[in-house]
């Protein structure tokens, strides 16, 4: 181009300060691709001489390779072995709780469908009625209830005075009322036995007769006679030792006080204290 030509060419030139270069900037890993092919003239050029041969060259770089390997591979082995280890430390115990898990519902779901499948019923008619629950009547047996059976054991074999004897020799000879209680209520225990008139057993007038008679005393063998042969009292004029009659003079016994009475009740009972159960009561009074 001639100087002052400013204008392009025909053959495509351009100006040299409009020219780019045709290089591209190197990358690293060209230059390292340069450097490669440079050392590789260079080695062999080096055994062309005779310095080296690549024979001394290659086992080294081998064995440079190989010993940068091995850590890699060795790393890669542990890793191999280490890990599933610790996967399964960790994933067997939860595996088998599951499963203990799936057993015990497993087991849960069978009993419930053996409950439900297996279930019997029984038919029952409308008409029938139901039996009444009642309870036994035991009781315990308290001290004095026993020292009363133990009395009546040995009354039933009694071998004592008789009223007659009573009578004749009276251990009370001064007729006291409260005494009389106390001599009654020594007999609690003894059996109801009708026509009874000792400690083997008593009816209501063979007790009151039997009682009065160890104050010297003669009552009849019949509560209406032992009414007769007395002094009728007003209730509030009664006291303890007294004698109470009712039932139309059917029955009698002691009078304790209040609403109370010492008697020898009726078959399979025992002499007892109890209240007056008959509002129409009758006191009698002897020794006056």
């Amino acid at each position: 181009m001639l100087p002052g030509n400013n204008h392009h060419s025909g053959d495509g030139d351009t100006p040299l300060a409009n020219r780019t270069s045709g290089r591209r900037s190197a990358t690293p890993e060209s230059r390292i691709k340069r450097i490669a092919k440079t050392e590789a003239k260079a080695l062999v050029k080096a055994e062309k001489r005779g310095d080296v041969t690549v024979a001394n060259v290659l086992p080294v770089a081998s064995r440079t390779a190989r010993g940068t390997k091995k850590p890699a591979i060795l790393n890669l082995a542990v890793m191999a072995i280490v890990v599933p280890g610790l996967f399964c430390t960790v994933a067997l115990p939860a595996y088998a709780f599951q499963e203990h898990n799936d057993d015990a519902a497993n087991s849960s779901a069978e009993l419930q469908a053996l409950k439900e499948n297996g279930a019997q019923t029984v038919a029952v008619s409308e008409d029938l009625v139901a039996a009444a629950v009642l309870r036994d009547n035991y009781t315990a047996t308290s001290a004095a209830e026993m020292r009363r059976i133990a009395l009546a054991a040995a009354y039933r074999s009694y071998s004592g005075p008789s009223v007659r004897q009573y009578l004749a020799n009276p251990p009370y000879p001064n007729f006291d009322l409260n005494q009389v209680v106390e001599v009654a209520k020594q007999y609690q225990g003894v059996p109801y036995r009708f026509g009874g008139s000792d400690p083997s057993g008593f009816d209501c007038s063979g007790f009151t007769m039997y009682v009065y008679a160890q104050f010297g005393i003669a009552l009849p063998h019949s509560s209406s006679r032992q009414i007769t042969g007395g002094t009728v009292i007003a209730p509030s004029a009664a006291l303890p030792g007294d004698l109470v009659a009712m039932d139309g003079g059917g029955h009698i016994g002691i009078y304790l006080g209040g609403n109370t009475m010492i008697d020898a009740g009726t078959p399979g009972t025992v002499i007892s204290i109890r209240d007056i159960y008959n509002p129409n009561r009758v006191f009698v009074r002897y020794g006056i």
